[in-house]
């Protein structure tokens, strides 16, 4: 016999759904099961067989605990703010929200057809703004903890999405995920959620939880803690002083040169006229590589110098002052203090452009005289270092800290990879974030009990490089909430990874 799937399905999923057979009695203190899966992007109206791959076995699960006699919550929900339905929208003419709507109606009953177990009466939506209200409340909180904060930053912009792009959201080839076209570093006045506050929490959670050792290195990697020095170099006939971050102090003595992110506030003050043109051509190019290119161990090194010198505190030499990307401004301090014969991409760096390499830890086994195949990058016996010759290494990173700190020209120092999360986003589809800007108050957060900032429906949505928020006029016009002036909302929306950053507590 065939299997009638058409007549049996659809009773059963008639009764299940009248008899409200997966509601779940949230007030029942029982045995619970909290079964949660990752919610939908409705920027298509058609599920696929992916889909089913994520969903299917979580429902499985959930049936078979349900039948064990737990009181199963398995609720479904759509992750649908963010930049796929909104240049489905440029492309079509179809505004976001009618679109993203209308997809969520076909994939619920897609879903029902499939058969999940979910419970319907607790869906939601993170577009719409009695969900969107809760990430202004969050944001808000931050904001009021000094956890949200503006400042100019460089930041992925796609040219053709006109938006600034999360590192996930730019592929290996350096373009767009959405539109393919490239990405490019721009400088931005950005929101951002200060996550670092938090690094040595996550790093002491991670000896805790239940994960993977391979997932909890990659973790730890990610937020990247590094023990060294923050050193201070003053830049010859200038008041400016370079800060530096580094791991290795042991090999301060062995700096032949300097290297500035080409982002660098520094870099326009401290070029020479004659550098200027080949800097400004120089930084066009770095603009066009994503980090991941801009600090890849095989890439070629470039750079161009400054002309001007740097004072090396620990002997006073004169060390000139270059500009390259693999330096990046959002790591560390965006200047580095190059030791080409303890440091693999500067000792390539110093080859090609014919610098000094100037060993200062003689590796066991060798003479100093030995002269270097490659960099050496591990422990051994200091040279070339004035009266430190002959002490380890080691050792003597704790005592050039210290030296370093008496003279006023450095202090031990804790960096982290991890970064603040960047949360602006110049475009329509998404939550506004509910700051308004005064010419007397200045920044002034939007009242609690005046939330939601809602978005508004009648607005050109297609991109120009600025918010589309921003020349709407019903929307960015408004009274100051602390003195009542004319003021403006402020035109940015936030990034979607947000909206599902806590939808599991909603």
């Amino acid at each position: 016999m065939r299997y009638p799937f058409s007549e049996i399905e659809a009773k059963w999923q008639q009764y299940w759904e009248d008899n409200k057979v997966f509601k779940t009695d949230l007030q029942n203190p029982g045995d619970k099961l909290y079964s949660l899966v990752m919610f939908i992007y409705p920027s298509g109206a058609k599920l696929h067989c992916g889909h089913w791959y994520n969903y299917g076995p979580a429902d499985t699960y959930a049936r078979y605990k349900k039948l064990q006699g737990k009181n199963v919550f398995a609720p479904m929900g759509y992750d649908a703010f963010g930049l796929p339905a909104e240049n489905y929208a440029i492309k079509t003419g179809v505004h976001p929200y009618d679109s993203t709507m209308k997809n969520i109606a076909d994939i619920r009953q897609q879903l029902k057809r499939i058969g999940c177990m979910y419970d319907w009466d607790a869906e939601l939506m993170t577009c719409v703004p009695e969900y969107y209200r809760w990430n202004q409340w969050l944001f808000l909180q931050l904001y009021d903890k000094g956890l949200a904060y503006r400042k100019n930053a460089p930041v992925n912009w796609c040219t053709s999405c006109q938006t600034v792009l999360a590192n996930e959201q730019v592929l290996s080839d350096g373009n767009c995920e959405r539109c393919g076209n490239q990405v490019i570093q721009k400088n931005l006045t950005q929101w951002f959620f200060k996550i670092t506050d938090y690094a040595e929490e996550l790093l002491a959670g991670l000896e805790t939880i239940n994960w993977p050792d391979k997932t909890k290195l990659m973790q730890r990697n990610w937020i990247g803690k590094s023990t060294g020095a923050e050193v201070n170099f003053k830049v010859e006939g200038s008041d400016e002083v370079i800060k530096v971050f580094t791991t290795r102090p042991d090999t301060l003595y062995g700096v032949t040169y300097m290297t500035l992110a080409p982002e660098h506030p520094l870099v326009d003050k401290l070029s020479v006229p004659e550098s200027k043109q080949a800097i400004a051509e120089y930084r066009e190019s770095a603009k066009k590589l994503t980090e991941i290119e801009r600090t890849s161990t095989t890439k070629e090194k470039t750079g161009v110098p400054t002309g001007a010198y740097a004072i090396n505190p620990v002997n006073g030499e004169r060390v000139p002052i270059w500009i390259s990307d693999y330096v990046l401004l959002t790591y560390g301090t965006g200047a580095v203090m190059a030791v080409p014969a303890h440091d693999e991409r500067d000792f390539a760096f110093a080859q090609k452009f014919g610098l000094e390499i100037r060993k200062v830890i003689v590796q066991p086994g060798t003479q100093a005289a030995e002269a270097l195949e490659t960099a050496y990058t591990d422990a051994g016996t200091m040279v070339n270092s004035a009266e430190f010759n002959g002490m380890q290494s080691e050792a003597f990173k704790e005592l050039i800290i210290e030296k370093l700190a008496t003279e006023g020209n450095g202090q031990k120092k804790i960096h982290y990879r991890l970064r603040d999360w960047l949360i602006s986003r110049q475009r329509y589809w998404g939550t506004p974030i509910p700051i308004v800007h005064c010419p007397s108050c200045g920044e002034v957060p939007v009242p609690l009990d005046k939330l939601p900032v809602k978005l508004p429906y009648n607005i050109e949505f297609k991109p120009s490089g600025e918010s589309p928020l921003a020349s709407c006029k019903e929307f960015i016009e408004t009274p100051c909430p602390k003195c009542g002036s004319p003021a403006r909302h402020d035109p940015d929306t936030m990034d979607t990874f947000v909206d599902s950053s806590w939808y599991y507590f909603r």
